[in-house]
């Protein structure tokens, strides 16, 4: 059965709500760091969105490929940028990157629908 990106993030935030409410300053720490990490300097913000992708797809992380390939769409990111660090994921990490990697066309697909 086909993973429904749209339903995995959709799930996982509603349980990081309630990790915000039951832990909120390790939650607010935890926005502080991505907003600061993911902010345009000498890398545009979303160059990093695509490394933060790669390192989830080579994590096998299906929440972090939901998340990060909505972010990339909003940031106007293509599929084929998308395709290209996929690329580089299953050269990096083989056969296990390669599952996750088809997955994430998946995931980009779902969110441009």
């Amino acid at each position: 059965m086909p993973k429904d990106y749209k339903d995995i993030t959709r799930d996982i935030a509603q349980y990081m709500a309630e990790l915000r409410t039951a832990t909120p300053e390790p939650m607010q720490a935890f926005t502080a760091l991505a907003k600061s990490a993911t902010a345009d300097g000498a890398l545009d913000k979303k160059t990093k969105e695509l490394i933060a992708l790669a390192i989830g797809v080579t994590q096998r992380c299906d929440g972090c490929i939901g998340f990060h390939v909505k972010a990339l769409k909003d940031l106007g990111a293509t599929r084929q940028e998308v395709a290209e660090v996929m690329a580089m994921c299953v050269y990096m990490g083989g056969g296990p990157a390669l599952m996750y990697a088809a997955d994430t066309l998946r995931a980009y697909d779902q969110f441009t629908t």
